[in-house]
């Protein structure tokens, strides 16, 4: 009986126990599918939840469109987590008020891509709504921080994103700062029409057929009083004729329903032997019709007074020419066509029979001869290789070369290099051009060849031989007095410049807060008929691009850098052979060096470089499998710190580490 009992007991335990595991288990169950609908609802709310805000979202940019509004969102700038209005915290009268999303059709904007923080590479977009106009495309000529760099252009990644808003390019002149990034950025902007003059248009041609690559420009050629209409919001330009020292330069006006903005471009004032301004109408009837904003170059800002006249120049040309009992050499710029015809007509006058060289200037007068521009009598030009024909006070050389550029015909000559055509003892030299900045060395080299060889030099500082074509103080002074504009922006120059060229409007009596002087290149300025302001929170990339060789925008910073240390401190090369299963240096590294020291003469430099080499390596190589890579940043780093404290000078080292 007890043994019945006592496996009963254990028979009803079992039972209570599988009784509780299906119950725990039931219980499991519940909750995992209590979580389960929680997870999904959560997941159900998520998805509800985001196409709420899809909804919401496009509600919010459908919005604008049923009231017919426009939003302007491909210029809105996001910042942060939230997005922001166009016109950002620079007034805070302005950005009171400010909505997101604001239209650009209440503002026109204007930006300067380039040629507000340097002389060159000029160019200016100008906006308003779905419409975009730029005006100019221009080259800077390298300095000694880019060596090796041929030009630099403007950065047009901006207008690259929006081309197909832009709905043209308006060059003011042929001068390279002005029209010499065309055929680099042209198909960037999405090749719109180019509205300019014949000259200009002829010179684009001939530039552009070396440009094969490229489609066929579309320009359209226009003329002073001309006036179109072009884009989509009822904007039109209007041109007008300036004096400048390049033939056909025209200004630009842009009516918008604010007013009229106007863009000389470069310029100066005519003036008459009296010193009064002439041909100075059509800049008094935008006074009495009234300017919204003129955009006026600065270039010439502290040079105080007017400049001379292209009259004064012939007539100091002449009193030279008069003078030169032997041959007589004129440089000058390629594009001074004008300066070129006062030439010839001087030399025709005394006599003398004109020789051509060059092929940037030969190429100009061709264009120039070709519009009436350039008419020489017959037989006053002549072939170089007739130069020995005739008598030297009977001859004139034309070429280029002013600058001291290297491979220019008069630095060939001097250098006799020229097959032809030497520097005698007697010749008069006139370089008619004025320095460029940075050219100062090369310009003062070519003076001393030529006073060494014997020729007689005159120059814009000893005598009346060069007239710049950009205006002085006091001519940009009548030209603000005679337009009278409600809001100004200076451009073309350095920012110091630029900052004089605001300091003399606001002595003409413009308000501090009318004027916008440009924080650098890139920057977005807003107008209209009520207020001027930048926007520096939205400027745009405007850094420099290079043209080296055929490569554009490919010199990068870096590679300037290492062009920069390569000059300044040459390079220090290595060449290590190293045992792969021994990690030991098999022979006596080799050693180049380029540019820092003379190897014959620091052998005991060399063997110390040599044994921190075999020590540095030999101690990375203990593990397996060797890492070149962290060897060869080693090598460099203990290298450059001995040289730096034998020489002082910080070459670039460069190891190259072999397995073997």
């Amino acid at each position: 009986m007890t043994e019945k009992k006592e496996s009963r007991k254990p028979r009803k335990t079992t039972k209570k126990s599988e009784q509780k595991k299906s119950t725990r288990k039931q219980s499991e169950q519940k909750t995992e599918q209590t979580a389960k609908k929680k997870t999904t609802k959560k997941a159900v709310k998520k998805s509800v939840l985001k196409k709420q805000q899809q909804t919401t979202k496009q509600k919010e940019t459908k919005q604008p469109e049923q009231k017919k509004k426009p939003t302007g969102s491909r210029y809105a700038v996001k910042l942060k987590k939230r997005m922001i209005p166009e016109i950002t915290h620079l007034r805070d009268s302005v950005t009171e008020n400010i909505k997101p999303r604001k239209s650009t059709k209440k503002y026109v904007k204007v930006i300067p891509i380039g040629g507000v923080e340097e002389i060159g590479r000029n160019m200016i977009a100008v906006e308003y709504g779905d419409d975009i106009i730029v005006l100019d495309a221009g080259i800077e000529f390298p300095t000694s921080d880019h060596p090796g760099v041929d030009y630099l252009i403007p950065n047009v990644s901006y207008l690259k994103k929006y081309q197909h808003l832009i709905r043209g390019i308006v060059i003011s002149h042929g001068h390279l700062d002005h029209v010499g990034a065309l055929p680099y950025v042209i198909e960037d902007l999405g090749n719109p029409p180019i509205y300019t003059t014949a000259f200009t248009a002829s010179f684009i041609k001939k530039k552009h057929a070396e440009f094969r690559h490229l489609p066929t420009p579309n320009i359209i050629e226009v003329k002073k009083g001309d006036r179109m209409k072009f884009g989509k919001e009822g904007m039109f330009l209007r041109f007008f004729g300036v004096e400048h020292a390049i033939p056909d330069s025209i200004g630009t006006i842009i009516e918008t329903k604010f007013g009229d903005i106007v863009y000389p471009g470069d310029f100066k004032i005519a003036r008459d032997r009296d010193n009064n301004p002439i041909e100075v109408e059509e800049y008094e009837q935008m006074g009495k019709k009234g300017v919204l904003l003129l955009l006026l170059e600065s270039t010439n800002i502290e040079k105080p007074g007017f400049s001379e006249t292209d009259e004064e120049i012939a007539e100091g040309l002449e009193e030279v020419y008069s003078q030169a009992e032997g041959r007589i050499i004129t440089a000058t710029f390629s594009s001074q066509i004008e300066r070129v015809v006062d030439i010839v007509k001087i030399s025709e006058k005394l006599g003398r029979k004109v020789a051509i060289l060059g092929f940037s200037l030969k190429t100009n007068l061709e264009l120039a001869k070709e519009l009436n521009i350039f008419t020489p009598k017959k037989g006053t030009i002549i072939d170089p290789k007739e130069i020995d024909n005739y008598p030297a006070n009977k001859i004139m050389i034309v070429c280029t070369g002013g600058q001291g550029e290297e491979n220019s015909a008069l630095v060939r000559i001097v250098n006799k290099k020229d097959p032809k055509i030497k520097i005698h003892k007697g010749d008069t030299v006139v370089l008619s051009s004025s320095v460029v900045p940075g050219n100062e060395r090369p310009v003062q080299m070519l003076k001393d060849n030529l006073a060494r060889q014997g020729a007689k030099v005159y120059h814009y500082r000893t005598s009346k031989v060069h007239a710049s074509g950009h205006a002085y103080r006091d001519e940009i002074a009548v030209l603000h007095r005679l337009i009278k504009p409600k809001f100004f922006i200076p451009v073309h120059g350095f920012y110091f410049n630029l900052t004089k060229h605001k300091e003399l409007a606001m002595e003409l009596g413009m308000p501090e807060d009318h004027i916008v002087v440009p924080y650098h290149n890139g920057s977005v300025i807003y107008v209209n008929d009520k207020e001027i302001f930048e926007d520096k929170d939205s400027a745009i990339p405007a850094n420099f691009v290079t043209v080296d060789g055929l490569g554009v925008g490919d010199v990068k910073e870096v590679v300037l850098r290492d062009r920069n240390i390569l000059a300044q401190d040459g390079i220090f090369v290595i060449f290590a052979v190293v045992d792969e299963t021994t990690g030991k240096v098999k022979t006596s590294p080799d050693i180049i060096s380029r540019g820092f020291i003379y190897l014959r003469e620091n052998q005991e430099l060399l063997h110390e470089v040599r044994r921190i080499v075999r020590f540095t390596i030999e101690s990375n190589t203990k593990v397996h499998p060797i890492d070149v890579g962290f060897i060869t940043e080693q090598v460099r780093e203990e290298v450059g710190k001995f040289l730096w404290q034998q020489t002082k000078r910080r070459p670039m080292v460069l190891p190259v580490i072999v397995r073997v």
